[in-house]
C-alpha cells in the first residue's frame, strides 16, 4: 500500500510529506530506538510516541518511508526538519498506538 493511502486511513495530520508514492508492506511499533533498529524490516512504517530528532535517524537507517506519531504527539521542530531533508513522511494522529496498529493490520500491513 502507498504511504499516501495509509495516512488517509489513519486520521493523520501531515508534518513532512516525504515520498507519498512509496510502498509500505510491513510495520513496527515501539518507543525503544534500539529495539526498532533491530526489529524493523527495511521499508516498513513505524508507529511511536517518540518525537525527537533521533526518530529520523532510525528511520533513515532502516529506510522507513513513514513515521506515525500516535496519541496526538507533536514532533519536535528538528524532527520535522530532518524528515523533510531525508524524504520521510511524518504524520501524527489522535489514535493510540494500539488503534493505529489495529487499523494497519486491517489494511493488510503485517507486523
Amino acid at each position: 500500500m502507498k504511504v499516501k493511502e495509509l495516512i488517509d486511513h489513519l486520521d493523520c495530520r501531515l508534518h513532512a510529506e516525504g515520498r507519498p508514492d512509496e510502498d509500505v508492506y510491513r510495520g513496527v511499533a515501539g518507543d525503544l530506538l534500539s529495539h526498532v533498529m533491530g526489529a524493523a524490516p527495511e521499508g516498513s512504517c513505524w508507529v511511536t510516541i517518540q518525537t525527537h530528532v533521533n526518530v529520523a535517524a532510525v528511520a533513515v537507517l532502516k529506510e522507513m518511508p513513514l513515521v506515525i506519531l500516535a496519541s496526538d504527539r507533536e514532533p519536535a521542530p528538528d524532527l520535522v526538519e530532518r524528515c523533510l531533508k531525508e524524504g520521510i513522511c511524518l504524520v501524527s494522529t489522535p489514535l493510540s498506538i494500539f488503534e493505529v496498529c489495529s487499523r494497519l493490520g486491517n489494511l493488510g500491513i503485517e507486523g
